[in-house]
């Protein structure tokens, strides 16, 4: 795939939150984290809280990683608005301490600094960084090389971020920048935590896996900050963590791909201590001579993959998530299922390029489909 996803998914929560709806619906997208020690402060109850008949939901919002950031969390007897509020501000900066690590907008990051001496040299990188390269290459392992972040050799052939236009670009073009991707040629060294890309010109990037790894350093935060219902979202990137205060469960809504707009859903999912996150084709995307082209690549061809409209993935962890979904979205319905199914505690919802929706086995029972999503090009 090429560059970060947008918060294009569409994770509704509308079913979550008290009416109004949230409009962010949503999901998150974002980057990685390590959690902080819990402080004594964050155990014991905020002096001055006063105990509440009804909690109040506190949310925050922010940009980082490219995408919206969506944080909420509800007032209780022993936290009140200020308190909730510092907590969600400080799952941010997490979120944004990680971006600064990862991103390839910043010549300075160790991402950059690696791709600078590609072919030539090593270069020592944050426990954080080596530890979301290292679940790269295992969904690149486990997807036969579909998902692949050394498609960033790819960067400018394509353009679908700020800079979208619809100029597709000349099929030799793609094969020369297709020659350099190869996850193969990553080269860990784990003790002494450095990474080396094997050919000069090869450029790797993280923007289709960070910001799960983002949004669970930033749930680390939450719950270190002695929270336990909350939900994280960073563009199509989710976490949902407990129940509501009545305790209900938190319920999601996956987004019509064709759909008039992010609310607009055609399937609920209850979620309790569990992440999603969406590949979409919708967003960063335009049609051309009766052809839809977007952002998620297909590195076996070069070219926008073509068996999906949407893949939403279910996970323990949004890193995890994150990983699965653009995998699933390129190998397309019967593929992406196989290898959901052999991933432990994880399930999709999978819009086909004919407009089929597929469950997963794991997700039976708890996903209600409240009708067909919209057909169109």
């Amino acid at each position: 795939m090429v560059g970060p996803r947008c918060s294009s998914l569409l994770l509704g929560l509308a079913a979550m939150l008290a009416p109004p709806a949230l409009a962010a619906c949503d999901a998150p997208r974002a980057r990685q984290e390590a959690p902080p020690a819990a402080s004594s402060a964050a155990r014991a109850p905020d002096r001055g809280a006063a105990a509440q008949a009804e909690p109040a939901r506190v949310a925050v919002e922010a940009r980082a990683m490219g995408t919206s950031l969506l944080l909420a969390a509800y007032t209780s007897a022993a936290m009140d608005e200020a308190a909730i509020r510092a907590r969600l501000e400080k799952a941010i900066a997490e979120i944004r301490r990680l971006e600064g690590l990862m991103t390839t907008w910043r010549p300075e990051s160790e991402l950059s600094r690696v791709n600078a001496v590609a072919g030539e040299g090593a270069v020592e990188v944050s426990p954080e960084s080596l530890a979301v390269i290292e679940k790269s290459l295992w969904i690149s392992e486990r997807s036969g090389g579909v998902f692949d972040i050394t498609f960033e050799a790819m960067h400018g052939l394509w353009k679908f971020d700020e800079d979208i236009d619809d100029n597709v670009p000349r099929r030799d073009d793609v094969e020369r920048a297709r020659a350099l991707i190869d996850y193969r040629q990553i080269k860990l060294d784990r003790a002494k935590r450095t990474v080396m890309l094997g050919k000069p010109g090869m450029r790797m990037s993280l923007g289709g896996i960070a910001k799960g790894y983002a949004v669970d350093a930033a749930a680390r935060v939450l719950r270190a900050e002695g929270l336990s219902s909350f939900f994280v979202q960073a563009g199509g990137d989710l976490y949902i963590a407990g129940k509501k205060p009545d305790g209900s469960p938190w319920r999601a809504g996956v987004r019509d791909p064709r759909g008039k707009d992010a609310s607009d859903y055609f399937a609920m999912i209850e979620v309790e201590d569990h992440a999603f996150s969406t590949a979409g084709d919708y967003e960063r995307s335009f049609i051309k001579e009766a052809r839809r082209y977007h952002h998620i690549i297909d590195p076996r061809t070069g070219f926008p993959a073509s068996e999906s409209r949407s893949v939403t993935i279910w996970a323990k962890d949004a890193l995890t998530a994150d990983a699965v979904d653009d995998a699933v979205f390129i190998l397309g319905a019967e593929k992406g299922l196989a290898l959901v199914e052999s991933i432990e505690d994880c399930g999709a919802v999978i819009v086909d390029r004919s407009n089929k929706v597929w469950v997963s086995k794991r997700l039976g029972g708890k996903v209600e489909v409240l009708r067909q999503p919209t057909d169109g090009l």
